[in-house]
């Protein structure tokens, strides 16, 4: 079974993905089209639903703080493919040619030692770093070793370059307080723009505080690397250790919690972040909060601390699309051992994330592989949702999920969907572990109001003593419409679909459960 460790090379996902679908024999090509043909059929009839039904509440003495988060009639998935293979999204050819521009406006290139940083693990060389960026249009070079600092913040038109993942690292002060970042643009009120990160690893020396403290001072403090209110941004090659919050967040200037149909101002935009790492996050791995056009690719994120929580009770994701996010896309991401691997979602009183789009993810031992919800607006005496719709996901695989101490009451599924209008799931492989007790509970919900739910080509292998591979749940906070087509289970499975009686839509072809052979063990 595959195992997937704190050193796992992340640019190794896209082939491992490959080799793993090889069975179900379809070119990415077919896949991609596949996923935007059923999400353009499906986003014809969410539109007839919607269209007239959001009615916004208006914000007008929060203004300074918060604006509308109107509907989006989106019916594209915006996946392209390139002549050398590579998948992207469409709007991706902005962002490099803004990234172009950075190069072009850059005015000098520096050493930090030239301004005396000692990359000796003791030497404090927050002068340095700020002296050698100055007020930006400098790439600043930082070479190998370990280089203490009290934080780093970047002003626009800012290249900071190390020389790779475990050669170059920053590392926090031990007199830095808990609310701290390790780097962080300059100005989150005014915003910044253009500014790139590349290969080091940020240390945010958690061992500076009390074990038994919570490693978080609140909002989107408390992270080795913040980007709030940046247009145009890279975080390229990196590797988070022990944040008290995140590892890598794309974040606005606050988080703000004033209402469903509401998103922070100061959110960044235009930002991509590629082959990142990241273990013992007290939060999230990879987060985004209010902000939109989002490319994360070929990042593995790994086993949280979960310490920012009260203990037995840490939603601590891989990666996590949170309140007010819009148009992000996921590409050959993979993660191993958290509560969730990847949660789209928003608290009850922010707007969810909307326009979220996922080719290629590897889950190996989370406690749910897949998490889309929208908290607080599941049952039939809630608010429905304004914000939460439109999700995509092409050739998932879910590996033994598996219980987790750090929500000591969750059980194990493989994708879980609540409260979520307009999802498109194709291609989604289960696989399990044939000695564990998954103790009858489902591999895949549907349940509390979810609807317009497509599930394509599903393949569940090797789950002895689970319940139902899917199961859509009804009574009062039931899901509706929902399709199921190509579930393939193996012999193992007792039972492939659950759909309650009281569901007013539900459509199902190509169920299959295999025969035993004489050669089964």
């Amino acid at each position: 079974m595959l195992s997937l460790d704190k050193q796992h090379d992340p640019l190794t996902n896209k082939n491992l993905i490959k080799q793993m679908r090889k069975k179900h024999a379809h070119t990415e090509s077919i896949d991609l089209k596949t996923s935007e043909n059923l999400f353009k059929d499906s986003s014809k009839k969410y539109s007839a639903q919607q269209r007239n039904s959001l009615e916004w509440i208006k914000y007008a003495t929060k203004s300074m703080v918060i604006k509308k988060a109107p509907y989006y009639d989106v019916d594209t998935t915006d996946w392209e493919k390139d002549e050398q293979d590579n998948i992207y999204p469409r709007w991706i050819l902005k962002l490099n040619g803004q990234y172009e521009m950075l190069y072009r406006y850059i005015k000098e290139e520096v050493n930090v030692i030239d301004y005396g940083a000692i990359g000796d693990g003791i030497a404090d060389n927050t002068e340095a770093f700020r002296k050698a960026i100055g007020k930006g249009r400098v790439i600043v070079r930082i070479p190998e070793g370990k280089f203490v600092t009290k934080g780093i913040k970047l002003p626009s038109w800012t290249i900071l370059l190390g020389e790779g993942k475990g050669k170059t690292t920053l590392q926090l002060h031990d007199d830095c307080p808990k609310s701290e970042w390790l780097i962080t643009n300059k100005n989150h009120f005014k915003g910044n723009r253009n500014i790139a990160v590349k290969g080091m690893t940020l240390d945010w020396n958690i061992e500076r505080l009390n074990p038994e403290e919570k490693s978080s001072a609140g909002n989107n403090r408390s992270s080795c690397m913040t980007f709030a209110n940046v247009t145009y941004g890279w975080m390229f090659d990196l590797e988070a250790v022990n944040p008290g919050l995140h590892g890598f967040d794309v974040s606005s200037s606050l988080y703000t919690y004033l209402g469903d149909g509401t998103r922070s101002r100061g959110g960044s935009k235009y930002i991509w972040l590629d082959n990142l790492n990241g273990y013992g996050f007290g939060d999230d791995g990879i987060t985004t909060h209010h902000s939109e056009y989002i490319f994360i690719s070929n990042s593995h994120m790994c086993d949280p601390s979960g310490r920012s929580h009260k203990k037995g009770f840490s939603n601590s994701n891989g990666i996590e699309i949170d309140d007010g996010s819009h148009n992000v896309w996921l590409l050959n991401n993979s993660t191993a051992r958290c509560f969730g691997g990847v949660e789209i979602k928003a608290h009850h009183n922010a707007s969810a994330a909307s326009n979220v789009h996922i080719y290629g993810h590897l889950s190996v031992n989370d406690n749910r592989s897949y998490n889309f919800r929208h908290i607080g607006h599941h049952k039939d005496i809630d608010p429905e949702s304004k914000t939460a719709h439109h999700i995509s996901a092409t050739n998932l695989f879910s590996i033994a999920p598996i219980y987790t101490e750090l929500y000591k009451e969750s059980t194990p599924r493989s994708l879980v969907v609540s409260g979520y209008n307009h999802v498109v799931i194709n291609g989604l492989t289960v696989l399990g572990d044939r000695t564990y007790n998954y103790d009858g509970h489902p591999l895949i919900a549907i349940q509390y109001r979810a609807h317009n739910v497509i599930l394509n080509d599903v393949v569940v292998k090797d789950f002895t003593t689970s319940g139902p591979a899917v199961k859509v749940y009804g009574g009062p906070h039931r899901a509706n419409d929902v399709t199921l087509k190509g579930i393939r289970c193996d012999h193992h499975i007792i039972k492939a679909i659950d759909i309650a009686s009281d569901i007013e839509k539900a459509v199902t072809d190509e169920i299959v459960i295999e025969k035993e052979t004489s050669s089964s063990t």
